[in-house]
């Protein structure tokens, strides 16, 4: 009995597996692309033949722990990095063994491969006069300003994903009392978000600057041609204030401002606004309770309010503090008339 060829195994893999059976999203699946775009490189390379002439046989288990510690050696990827590899290659083996049963054994041995334990990165974000202090680099006399002004004020609002606010249409946005924004996260999954009067302005002041009355298809935020903004032009744009503002104010934090940092900041300042982390977590689209839990470990200034309310009475020996009671005018009264 003959397999199929490994051509047509990545082709089905990409046009039926990931997009129809497991309903991925493109960004999700370009990631998987570039994951095993990368592993056939490597492995052509060890074997001496081009990519179009590779066979299921060269894609064995040793080939995988080979591409992994080459990533690591070799490349010097970041142990994220290589965990990120190995997840994609996980799912692709595991369709491999599905429609190759004689792959099965070495299908096997790389689903065991194990992730290897990193640490968490950094979780940065910007105080409060930080943020104003960026918005106030936005030049009211550039042709952009409008657009960049309800781009970082929308980022701010919904602590949305870069990638949530590039595919956003004006299907999804409802600028009516109550306004609201319909956000597609990962997994597909669905999320509403509502904004802000400011945000509401913004939005309409920049709308309105397009045109009187958009199609319900028509991308929010658009660059140059009427074309929707990409992740990387969103991203430059960022970046294009950022620069400013730590050229001209000298900030003391040295968070570097990205697209990302609008979402940690956004969650921070919910959690010191008093939200409850559950909110949150809906805010912001987490899957895990966990995640969200993360941001109640990065702000200072909870801390250090929350270590005043429970400073002893000891720890602050030219300070002598009354108990209560003492203050409770009815209390002492009722005190002394025993």
């Amino acid at each position: 009995m003959t397999h199929p060829s490994l051509a047509s195994v990545i082709q089905s893999y990409f046009l039926n597996y990931l997009s129809q059976d497991k309903g991925l999203q493109s960004s999700t699946i370009r990631s998987y692309r570039d994951s095993l775009r990368l592993f056939l490189i490597f492995v052509a390379g060890v074997n001496r033949r081009g990519v179009s002439k590779l066979d299921l046989e060269h894609l064995d288990y040793p080939a995988v722990q080979a591409f992994l510690h080459n990533m690591e050696a070799e490349r010097g990827n970041a142990i994220s990095t290589r965990n990120q590899r190995l997840a994609a290659l996980h799912v692709f083996y595991e369709y491999l063994g599905r429609t190759v049963p004689e792959m099965l054994p070495s299908c096997a041995k790389v689903a065991a491969i194990p992730m290897k334990r990193c640490p968490l990165p950094e979780m940065t974000f910007l105080a409060r006069d930080e943020l104003e202090a960026l918005f106030a680099c936005i030049d009211p006399q550039d042709r952009l300003a409008r657009r960049d002004r309800a781009l970082l004020m929308l980022l701010y609002n919904t602590g949305a994903r870069v990638s949530e606010v590039a595919q956003l249409t004006m299907g999804q946005l409802d600028l009516r009392s109550p306004a609201q924004v319909r956000l597609l996260g990962k997994g597909s999954k669905w999320r509403t978000c509502p904004l802000w009067s400011q945000t509401v302005r913004t939005l309409q002041a920049m709308l309105d600057e397009r045109a009187p009355d958009l199609p319900p298809d028509t991308p929010v935020f658009v660059g140059t041609g009427q074309l929707p903004m990409t992740r990387f032009g969103i991203y430059k744009r960022i970046r294009h204030y950022a620069q400013i503002w730590e050229t001209s104010a000298k900030p003391t934090s040295q968070v570097r401002v990205t697209p990302h940092v609008f979402r940690h900041t956004a969650a921070v300042h919910l959690l010191e606004a008093g939200a409850e982390v559950n909110v949150i977590r809906g805010w912001l689209g987490h899957a895990n309770l966990e995640t969200t839990n993360r941001y109640a470990e990065i702000t200072v200034r909870m801390k250090a309010d929350a270590l005043n309310l429970c400073e002893p009475v000891a720890a602050s020996p030219g300070r002598s503090r009354k108990p209560t009671w003492q203050d409770d005018a009815t209390m002492l009264a009722w005190l002394s008339s025993l």
